[in-house]
């Protein structure tokens, strides 16, 4: 079984990577392109259609800017994931709204499904979603309404690190996404388990004020050479049972998470596909 090892960070257009990733006079237009050609990442998970439902235009053009071998992971809009289950509002996981949001999405992503250049996507569920029966309807329904596409779910409540949940997924053929964040309560752990024949592994940093400050600052951590070894070990155990690996750094502040990532190739010894400026 050949198996596929993707590294690479949790988005690619940030302006405080001018300078220090990217060249300082770079457009925002020529990012992609030069975070797949000149860095050599073979693949990116796009983090702002959780924000804002995407337009098939818009992956379109990513299509066109990748080599053909490049691979996108594509978060799920929050009107997939967090807000059904917001009961200061009125959505409910059996909505029309909801259901709609899921036709979107998925006509959205058609130019990387009909290029081949959709891994996943990538369900995150907050902090509020516990382990209940409707919770796990939910999951299966989400599995149904993205069809045939492969689908990761990421838990951001702790109650779900037990194997009886790690085992539904397995049933199911859900890839767990396994996370490195703050060793805090409500939490995940860091685990190596794997459900299906994708691993994933998305490292977001250790600040431990993760519910004291802004989104933003969340995420403003630059790993250790000491932690990024303690993660390649986990990294390690995930990828001997998988068919394809997926590692992004999510520590995005001041361009951590491209540093973060291409050491970690490097530790990896999973050469990036770099090519030179000149």
């Amino acid at each position: 079984m050949e198996k596929e090892i993707r590294i690479g960070t949790s988005g690619f257009s940030f302006p405080d990577w001018k300078g220090v990733i990217y060249p300082e006079k770079i457009s925002s237009a020529k990012m992609l392109e030069f975070y797949s050609k000149y860095l050599g990442f073979n693949a990116v998970e796009i983090n702002s259609t959780y924000y804002q439902m995407p337009t098939s235009k818009i992956f379109q053009s990513m299509v066109n800017k990748t080599p053909q071998d490049f691979v996108f992971v594509v978060k799920a809009f929050k009107g997939m994931t967090h807000d059904p289950f917001d009961n200061r509002l009125e959505r409910r996981p059996d909505s029309d709204q909801v259901k709609e949001y899921f036709s979107q999405f998925k006509e959205a992503i058609k130019p990387l499904l009909e290029s081949n250049k959709l891994g996943a996507v990538l369900v995150q569920f907050p902090v509020f979603f516990y382990p209940s029966k409707d919770s796990i309807e939910y999951i299966l329904q989400t599995k149904d309404l993205l069809s045939d596409i492969p689908v990761v779910v990421e838990f951001r409540n702790n109650s779900w690190a037990h194997e009886r949940y790690f085992k539904f997924l397995e049933e199911n053929n859900i890839a767990l996404c396994a996370v490195d964040e703050p060793k805090i309560p409500r939490l995940m752990p860091l685990v190596d388990r794997v459900t299906c024949s994708i691993a994933y592994l998305r490292c977001h940093g250790r600040n431990p004020n993760w519910f004291n400050v802004s989104v933003s600052e969340r995420y403003n951590y630059n790993y250790s050479e000491q932690e990024l070894r303690e993660i390649e070990r986990v990294a390690q155990l995930m990828m001997q049972k998988a068919r394809v690996s997926f590692i992004f750094f999510n520590n995005c502040h001041a361009g951590y998470a491209a540093k973060n990532a291409m050491r970690f190739a490097e530790l990896l010894d999973v050469p990036l596909g770099k090519q030179d400026l000149f």
